[in-house]
């Protein structure tokens, strides 16, 4: 793997972190400002928002540069982004200051998916994804609990500030390793919006939003499952969000590795099992070690299915997959509050802690039904004879070469 892939990696670790860290740290953050926890929970509402929203805006922004120069610009919002809360006099400049760094986010993933595939021969693409995501899965083994162990003894302040610093290490790591991939021709702003007019590039992102939606049903009320189902002790669920974090390790470079081989029937088997999993979780989370390997299971599953869905978008957005890409790094984030609004709400309506692992299974099963129509569509389209039903124009013959 080309030693590029490890600014890219790093870059990751740093976004990984902030948007992660911030959970651990609330109580700290709404004290010293002195607003209540639900207030200062929208600086995770915020950032997820920002995700979505600057996903397409900075993609499309970034149509008129380099790849590689626009990765350094969106380390660029990242590290001024985390700078402004590390100082924020007042609440809301450290709301503003999540927005600014969330910005970068869905954009640096995207357009780092793109270039991370162009690295690496045809058949090492997913590997090459995978690699650089891996910063995100680290993140949240090493980052966020040595981010929190920092804010809750230190500062919160410091997290934050280190955070930066690692943005400018990412920085400095693209501008030093990344090659200047040259932009290919004759592709435009509407050439990537024509990759929306793709039922396959639609069905891959309502994958993505309904399979990692599963996730985070069940991980988003983790710590009252876990303390008031399972009975582990408040300081526990540090550590039980480390296995998370591990399987989610574990899972991404084993999706990497088997999407570039078989990526349809890697996505059945994971979001299948991804399923199953979660519908035993009902019944796991009432013992401690049994609810402790499930949460590891949930975090592999969860994170088999990003490179293959990944990959799955830029294969079927070919010829203008930046936009594509970017937006499906959105749809993970849209996914993730979908259902923890769907969690709380079967939590309000007194179904209990467990019950959003309900839902988190009926998501991931929905995504494996689509799994299965997306590569039904594709055989009917590729049988021999059958008519060209690609509903997106021709590109010009320079952007095909």
């Amino acid at each position: 793997m080309p030693l590029a892939l490890l600014a890219l990696a790093i870059g990751a670790f740093g976004i990984g972190t902030t948007e992660f860290v911030i959970m651990g740290l609330l109580p700290q953050v709404a004290g010293d400002f002195g607003v209540s926890i639900p207030t200062a929970g929208l600086l995770v509402t915020g950032y997820a928002l920002g995700v979505v929203i600057g996903a397409p805006l900075m993609t499309v922004l970034g149509t008129k540069v380099s790849r590689k120069r626009m990765l350094m610009v969106l380390m660029g919002l990242f590290i001024a982004g985390n700078l402004l809360s590390a100082v924020a006099p007042v609440f809301p400049v450290m709301l503003i200051g999540r927005v600014v760094a969330s910005l970068a986010h869905g954009a640096f993933f995207g357009i780092g998916s793109v270039v991370a595939a162009e690295l690496v021969a045809p058949q090492k693409k997913a590997g090459a994804i995978a690699m650089m995501f891996t910063g995100l899965t680290v993140a949240n083994v090493v980052g966020v609990p040595l981010g929190t162990l920092i804010g809750q003894q230190i500062g919160w302040r410091v997290t934050f500030g280190i955070v930066a610093v690692l943005g400018v290490i990412g920085l400095a790591g693209i501008g030093k390793l990344v090659p200047e991939v040259p932009k290919p021709e004759g592709v435009h702003l509407r050439h990537e919006l024509a990759a929306f007019k793709n039922a396959q590039v639609l069905l891959a992102m309502a994958m993505t939003v309904l399979g990692f939606g599963g996730v985070f049903a069940a991980i988003t009320y983790i710590a009252p499952m876990m303390t008031h189902v399972a009975g582990f002790a408040d300081g526990s669920v540090t550590w039980l969000l480390v296995l998370f974090g591990l399987g989610m390790v574990g899972g991404n470079l084993i999706g990497g590795k088997f999407a570039d081989r078989a990526l349809m029937p890697m996505l059945y088997v994971s979001l299948g099992a991804l399923a199953v999993v979660l519908a035993l979780f009902t019944l796991t989370a009432h013992n401690k070690i049994a609810a402790a390997v499930t949460i590891a299971l949930i975090g592999a599953l969860g994170f088999a299915t990003v490179p293959p869905l990944q990959k799955r978008v830029l294969d079927q957005a070919h010829g203008a997959p930046t936009l594509a890409s970017a937006v499906n790094i959105g749809a993970f984030n849209l996914g993730n509050a979908l259902s923890a609004w769907l969690g709380g709400m079967v939590i309000a309506a007194g179904f209990g802690y467990t019950a959003p692992n309900w839902v988190g299974a009926v998501l991931a099963a929905a995504a494996l039904l689509l799994a299965v129509l997306s590569a039904a569509l594709e055989r009917r389209d590729t049988k021999p004879g059958a008519a060209l039903t690609s509903d997106a124009p021709a590109l010009p013959e320079a952007a095909r070469h």
